[in-house]
């Protein structure tokens, strides 16, 4: 797919979904262009040729302590990182629930005024549904919530990727995001590995997610160093800001398909009624057959 089509198609999407895409890391209240990029709004990306990339690249180096190398892609043309959407295996039906854990990096101010940017009922649900899940975190929501980080990233049902440290646009325009250029960006990903390990997470892996969906060859050719994968979506839950998990579940179970990634959220003030509808889609779609999976094992098929 072309970027011009993809623009189109991302446009299509922002206009039906509208307001149900919000920003992450907002407080409440209707959501702004910046909030909508902060949800993950699918939004302009690279050409298709940097996403149609075989998987099974080695992986980058763990750290330490972490598990054996979660499977990559190898890289798309001319070096590009390379770009995950759904698993090429569409015949198995297992689906990857993730969750961005967001928070911008001048949010500390309103984390000390008492706004929850995490949801510790969440990741108890997740756990006691037995759901394994990729948990996309920002730098800066590890260093608000260290104790949380750790407890997620040393849990087997969990593995944390990479959102960035500072949640800020690795292209423009994103949604009114403030962009970072190729080298800064590039060490804003280092920065946010980093806080994982200072928080004592050991389960991360090289998958990286970008803010607001937002992406082009540029921004790939910038974390090409970085030996990540990229991990876009096909299903948008439409969990920002909704205040009806029914709504919630029925958007994610309309969209599921064999190999798909649903792209949720982990921040109680954006995104309130995700746990709720949570407890719905899961037995659902177990009904229908559906075997819960992390990324690691969509790549790896």
């Amino acid at each position: 797919m072309t970027n011009s089509v993809r623009k189109v198609a991302a446009a299509a999407t922002t206009a039906v979904l509208g307001a149900a895409l919000a920003g992450c890391g907002g407080g409440a209240g209707a959501p702004d262009a910046g909030r909508e990029a902060r949800m993950g709004t699918p939004a302009a990306s690279a050409s298709a040729s940097a996403s149609a990339s075989a998987a099974g690249a080695p992986a980058a180096s763990p750290r330490a302590g972490a598990p054996a190398k979660p499977p990559t892609m190898a890289p798309g043309p001319n070096g590009l990182t390379p770009v995950f959407e759904r698993a090429k295996q569409r015949t198995d039906k297992t689906v990857a629930l993730t969750f961005d854990a967001d928070m911008t990096s001048d949010q500390g101010p309103r984390a000390a005024g008492g706004e929850h940017f995490d949801n510790p009922a969440l990741i108890s649900t997740l756990r006691t549904l037995k759901v394994p899940s990729t948990i996309f975190m920002t730098g800066r929501w590890a260093e608000e919530y260290p104790d949380q980080a750790k407890s997620i990233g040393t849990d087997p049902n969990f593995e944390i990727a990479n959102h960035s440290y500072s949640h800020h646009a690795f292209t423009s325009p994103c949604y009114g995001l403030p962009a970072l250029d190729g080298a800064a960006a590039r060490a804003d990903v280092d920065r946010a590995f980093a806080a994982f390990e200072q928080a004592g997470a050991v389960n991360t892996v090289p998958y990286f997610r970008f803010p607001g969906g937002c992406y082009d060859d540029q921004a790939l050719r910038a974390l090409s160093t970085a030996k990540v994968t990229a991990v876009q979506w096909d299903v948008v839950s439409g969990d920002a800001f909704a205040k009806d998990p029914v709504a919630v579940a029925e958007q994610v179970m309309d969209g599921v398909k064999p190999g798909s990634v649903v792209v949720m959220h982990c921040t109680r003030s954006a995104a309130p009624v995700t746990e709720e509808a949570v407890r719905r889609i899961v037995p659902e779609l177990r009904k229908r057959g559906y075997r819960f999976v992390k990324v690691s094992e969509l790549i790896g098929k």
